[in-house]
């Protein structure tokens, strides 16, 4: 359910990972994670929850899981996760980038909130939301 207070409209589940995302987990494989609108990406939260600055050597590790392709094409395009992240309710945008396209990475934000996210790999596409806390 989203949150009113934020506006985010992507909510943390704490349910198994979907079958085609749960590679390298065992057992019932329960942890913070977030869907892509589409339904094509699924951020796995490992740093949850999410926070602009972090203390005690922590980080905001996320794993992006892509569904598998369904077309020869979509694997055609360069392997890089491209980010466009934009804060709720103002023009701030960042962009972020994962090398060698979904997979482990540590992605901040300069601000806490709710940001909006456009992702781009492989010639696929979706969006979702995170939330940053201010701690």
């Amino acid at each position: 359910m989203a949150s009113a207070a934020t506006g985010c409209g992507s909510r943390i589940e704490t349910g198994s990972l979907p079958d085609w995302a749960d590679a390298g987990f065992s057992g019932d494989s329960r942890i913070p994670h977030v869907f892509g609108a589409k339904g094509d990406i699924v951020a796995v939260l490992f740093g949850h929850p999410l926070a602009r600055a972090r203390d005690g050597g922590s980080n905001n590790k996320i794993l992006w899981v892509s569904r598998p392709a369904t077309t020869s094409s979509a694997t055609a395009s360069p392997a890089t996760l491209a980010i466009t992240a934009t804060l709720d309710g103002t023009d701030t945008q960042v962009t972020r980038e994962v090398t060698g396209g979904p997979g482990p990475s540590i992605i901040d934000m300069p601000r806490a909130g709710c940001w909006h996210l456009e992702l781009r790999w492989s010639g696929r596409t979706d969006t979702m939301d995170l939330v940053y806390a201010d701690n």
